[in-house]
This record gives C-alpha cells, structure tokens and sequence, in this order.
C-alpha cells in the first residue's frame, strides 16, 4: 500500500491524482443523487432562452477543444472523466517503471516528463476509440436557440408595444416561460393581446411580432402553435 501511494503521489501520476479525485468525488455525488446531471432550468431573461441548465461553453470553450481534438458527442463530463482516468493509470504505470530504473537527478526529471506527454497522449488515444461507440448512446441534439420562439405565439406584458418598446412572455417547448424584447410596427399591441412571433433581430436582441387572434375556441397560452 505504501509503495502504492507513493508511485501516485511521485511525479509524474501526482499531475493526475489530484484530478482523478476530483473526478471520483463528481460521479459519486450524481450516483447519490447530490448532483442533478438533468438539470432543468428556466429560460434566462436577459438572453431571451437560456440551455435548460446545460452549459455550453461555446466554439472556443472546453467543449469547442474537446471536440476540435476529435472527442465531441457526448457529454464532455465522460470525456474528461475518461481522460483523467487513463491519464492517471498510464502515468501511474510510467511513475513505478521509473523507480525500477531508479534514475536521478536531471534524466529522472527528463523521463517523467516523457511519461507524463505519453500519458496525455495515449489517454487521448484510448479516449478517442471509446467516444466512438458511445456516441450512438449520444444522439446529437440541436442546442436551444433564439430562433426556437419563431413562430410561437406571445402574449404582450408591457402597456404598449411600438418599433422601440416591448416585452413579451413566451412558452418554451418544455413549458418553461421567458420575457423576451419585442418590435412591432403595428398599432394596438398593449398589455394582454397576443401576438405571432415571426422573426429575430440578432443585431437588436428582439423578436418581430405582428398582431395575433387566436382562432375560436383556443386557448389564449403564449406558448400556443400558429395555424
């Protein structure tokens, strides 16, 4: 045991203890339920829709690396978890090889860092064969947009909607609710009329809406489909 902790806390496994920790401490939590990895969330008003409490780092993020080194499509939670497991266990292996040659000094600093850039290398390399599989358990999924409210129906909540001036409450595709900046050229838009969502101003941040009247008999929810 103590030859066991001393090759995972010598250099170079030590780089990788610590985050294996980490990693375990994670999975333990979601198995005990301290961690909800479904997080539902509700839409951030600021941006109008927000990812139901699925971060997203963006192209340039860890998600963007992640991938651009060939391992996206599932969730970067099991990349990185995979990554730092086999990253331990080969420089682990690497660490109790070097104290057999039992080298000193600068070469032993040399050879670790040689089994700490194997390490990283053949834990992307394992990695890599495994993602590939598991990425049918994956299905892609297109990530929530702005672009979702298009064509839904809103119900206006400010006294007034004009070509400078509006807000609007809209329903998701899972329920949850946003207050989202609206611009109409019309007249009569004030607070309770509904209105048909059908365009987005990336450069403004704001919804187009026109006038709406619901048909017979439906429901006036501001998350109802247009017919």
């Amino acid at each position: 045991m103590d030859d066991f902790l001393a090759a995972a806390l010598g250099f170079p496994a030590v780089v990788f203890s610590f985050a294996l920790v980490v990693v375990v401490a994670y999975w333990l939590l979601v198995l005990v339920g301290g961690i909800d990895s479904d997080g539902h969330g509700h839409h951030d008003l600021s941006d109008g829709h927000s990812s139901d409490g699925h971060a997203s780092d963006g192209p340039g993020g860890v998600t963007g690396l992640v991938a651009a080194v060939g391992l996206g499509g599932v969730p970067i939670t099991v990349v990185l978890s995979l990554l730092t497991a086999l990253a331990w266990f080969l420089a682990l292996a690497g660490t109790v090889l070097l104290e057999k040659i039992d080298a000193q000094g600068l070469t032993r600093t040399l050879l670790g860092a040689g089994v700490l850039a194997g390490a990283v290398v053949g834990s992307w390399a394992v990695t890599w064969v495994l993602v590939r599989p598991l990425r049918r358990l994956f299905p892609d999924e297109r990530p929530p947009s702005r672009l979702d409210f298009v064509g839904r129906i809103c119900v206006v909540r400010t006294g007034r909607v004009d070509s400078r001036f509006g807000q609007a409450e809209v329903a998701a595709e899972d329920g949850s609710t946003a207050i989202i900046q609206v611009r109409t050229d019309e007249t009569g838009l004030a607070a309770g009329a509904t209105a048909l969502i059908f365009d987005y101003d990336a450069d403004g941040e704001f919804f187009r809406v026109g006038a709406f009247e619901a048909p017979f008999g439906t429901a006036l929810d501001p998350g109802s489909p247009a017919y």
